[in-house]
């Protein structure tokens, strides 16, 4: 099993930054890609940014695409997520995952495990 933990959430102005951070623990995998989704309330989860294992391949959403950078080091399990200016409509609940495969997918269901969620909030 994996267990994944988010943290970094919080609550935040437009135009801020935060970092979310993703650290894995229990059996890691060598080729598995990484992502962060988010939920908002009354939408569907949907993807934000993906990340392979060996860091050559990246992928956003089109909505966060120039603001948020993903990054993992994998000597420390953990990934992460630079969120710059930030907006109200990136308020949501996000979540980190994980899959043993090493593709980057935009569909939820391919990602075998995932974080509790960590809540960020943008408002004035």
């Amino acid at each position: 099993q994996v267990q994944l933990v988010e943290s970094g959430g919080g609550l935040v102005q437009p135009g801020d930054s935060l970092r979310l951070s993703c650290a894995a623990s229990g059996r890691t995998f060598s080729s598995g890609a990484m992502g962060w989704f988010r939920q908002a309330p009354g939408k569907e989860r949907e993807f934000v940014a993906g990340i392979s294992w060996s860091r050559s391949n990246t992928d956003y959403a089109d909505s966060v695409k120039g603001r948020f950078t993903i990054s993992r080091d994998n000597a420390k399990n953990t990934m992460y997520l630079q969120m710059n200016s930030l907006k109200p409509e990136d308020t949501a609940v996000y979540y980190c995952a994980a899959r043993s495969g090493s593709g980057i997918y935009y569909s939820d269901r391919y990602y075998n495990y995932w974080g509790q969620g960590t809540q960020v909030t943008v408002s004035s």
